[in-house]
């Protein structure tokens, strides 16, 4: 098994995954580390990588978190990430 990602790889591929998306449009944390997971190995060994890029984006104003709609104000439970209405 590869060594988990680290956070920077985690913020890349955050950011590239919503550019690709239409404005608004939001992404599951699990799609980053399914990125970001090498062919074989386990996904979810990626996601505290996840977590500490998304939590950094978050801090910095360049992502907003939500789930079921509603604006979430920091990581907790279930969450679905978008780009920032900057």
């Amino acid at each position: 098994m590869a060594d988990p990602p680290a956070p920077g790889a985690a913020r890349h591929v955050t950011l590239a995954l919503l550019a690709a998306r239409a404005p608004g449009a939001t992404i599951c944390p699990s799609e980053i580390a399914r990125a970001l997971a090498l062919p074989g190995d386990d996904w979810r060994a990626a996601m505290p990588a996840v977590h500490a890029a998304v939590d950094t984006l978050v801090e910095n104003g360049v992502v907003r978190l939500s789930w079921k709609g509603k604006p979430l104000p920091a990581r907790a439970g279930p969450y679905r990430i978008a780009r920032s209405a900057r």
